[in-house]
C-alpha cells in the first residue's frame, strides 16, 4: 500500500475503521513492542506503558476484542499478545508515525553513495549493505537492464546458414548475437536488412524499432524481399524479451536468519532466497516499483511475491530526473522489523540512487 507522503511534516496517525481510541492505543502498543522485542505483551505491562491510565482488567477486555477481530493473537499459553498480519497491516496503514531523515543522516547517504572512483555496480551493493545495516534487515537494490537509443545494427554473415546480428547503442555499448539464416542466402540480404533497419533507427530504442517494422510489416509497406524480412523478423528476435529484467542484489540475507529456530520457519526462509534469486521476482519487483508513487509496504504473501508468513518487505521506486522508473530499492525481513525508521530510510535512497542511475 502507498505509505504517506515522500516529503514534507511526519504523517498523522489516523484511526483505523473500527477502532475506537482505546483500542487504537493497546493495538499501537502491542506492536511497537513486539518490533522492539518480539514477545508478546501481557495486560500489566500495557498499563504501564500506554499513554491513557487503563486499568489490567480493562486493557484484557479491550485485547479479548481485539483477538476476535483477529487483530493480536495469543501465542500458545502466553497471557499476552502479539500483532497478526492483519493487526499489522491495520497499523501501518493507520497507526504507523514516521518522520523525515535529519540533514546529518541525509549527508551520510549521500556521501556513501555517492564516492567517486566505483563502479556503478559497487554503489549499488554499497546501498544494499547500508539498508541492511540501517533495518537489520536484507537490503534489496533492483537495477533494471537499459534500453536506450540503439545507434547501429549489422548483419556480418558467418559461413553457411549462420550471421552475427551486431547492435551498438548509443552509449557505445555493443552487443553480438548469432542468427540462422536460409540456405543459400546472399550477401544483399543481409545488408538490405541492416540497411532497412538502420533507416528507420532515429533514436529509436529496440522496443520502439520493433514495433516500427512490425506495424509496416503487417501493413505490407516494407520495401523488404521475403528473404531479407526473415533476416530483419530473426534479428530483432534475438533480442525479444530483454530490456525488461535486470540485476537484483541482496545484501544482509543472513539477518532473517537471526530469530529463526523453528525448522518450519528456516525452510520458509531458504524457500524465499531461492524466490529472490528467479527472474521471475526481478521482473515483479519492477513491476511493484513501477505501479508506486512513492514507499509500499507489504507483510507477507501481500506482494505476491513471496507465499512465507512472517516476511515484510518495504519497498520504492527510484526515478530519475525525467519521472522515469530506473530501478527499485528496498529491504525484506521479518515482520518486526522497525517500519517508522526503515521507510523514510529506504525512500531517501531510493531518490539518491535513481539521481545516480539516471
Amino acid at each position: 500500500m502507498p505509505m504517506g507522503p515522500r516529503t514534507g511534516t511526519p504523517s498523522v496517525p489516523r484511526l483505523p475503521g473500527g477502532l475506537d481510541a482505546r483500542s487504537a492505543a493497546i493495538l499501537r502498543e502491542i506492536v511497537e513492542q513486539y518490533v522492539e522485542t518480539g514477545e508478546p505483551v501481557g495486560s500489566r505491562t500495557l498499563s504501564r506503558k500506554l499513554p491513557i491510565a487503563l486499568s489490567p482488567a480493562t486493557i484484557r477486555n479491550v485485547m479479548a476484542d481485539l483477538t476476535d477481530a483477529g487483530l493480536v493473537f495469543a501465542p500458545h499459553t502466553s497471557a499476552g499478545r502479539l500483532p497478526t498480519e492483519r493487526g499489522l497491516r491495520l497499523f501501518v496503514d493507520g497507526l504507523l508515525q514516521f518522520g523525515e531523515l535529519s540533514e546529518d543522516e541525509r549527508e551520510t547517504i549521500s556521501a556513501a553513495l555517492g564516492a567517486s572512483g566505483r563502479s556503478l555496480e559497487d554503489t549499488l551493493a554499497e546501498a544494499g549493505t547500508m539498508l541492511s545495516g540501517l533495518s537489520s534487515a536484507a537490503g534489496l537494490v533492483l537495477a533494471p537492464k537499459s534500453e536506450g537509443p540503439v545507434k547501429h545494427i549489422e548483419f556480418v554473415p558467418l559461413g553457411p546458414g549462420r550471421a552475427l546480428v551486431v547492435l551498438v547503442s548509443a552509449d557505445g555499448h555493443v552487443e553480438n548475437r548469432v542468427i540462422e539464416t536460409p540456405a543459400g542466402l546472399p550477401p544483399s540480404a543481409l545488408q538490405e536488412a541492416g540497411n532497412f533497419l538502420n533507416a528507420r533507427l532515429a533514436g529509436r530504442t529496440l522496443a520502439e524499432l520493433r514495433g516500427v517494422v512490425a506495424e509496416e510489416m503487417a501493413a505490407d509497406r516494407s520495401a523488404l524481399d521475403d528473404l531479407a524480412a526473415g533476416v530483419v523478423e530473426a534479428g530483432l528476435g534475438t533480442w525479444t524479451g530483454e530490456g525488461r529484467g535486470g540485476s537484483l542484489i541482496i545484501r544482509g540475507q543472513a539477518r532473517l536468519l537471526a530469530d529463526v529456530t523453528e525448522i518450519e520457519r528456516l525452510e520458509s526462509i531458504q524457500r524465499l532466497f531461492e524466490r529472490l534469486e528467479t527472474e521471475e521476482t526481478i521482473l515483479r519487483l519492477l513491476e511493484l516499483a513501477e505501479h508506486s508513487e512513492g514507499v509500499r509496504i507489504f507483510i507477507g504473501a501481500e506482494s505476491g511475491l513471496f507465499g512465507a508468513s512472517g516476511v515484510a518487505m518495504v519497498v520504492a521506486p527510484a526515478r530519475n530526473a525525467a519521472n522515469r522508473i530506473v530501478g527499485a530499492i528496498g529491504v525484506i525481513g521479518p515482520t518486526r522489523i522497525n517500519y517508522g525508521r526503515i521507510i523514510p530510510v529506504v525512500d531517501y535512497t531510493a531518490r539518491v540512487i535513481g539521481r545516480l542511475l539516471g
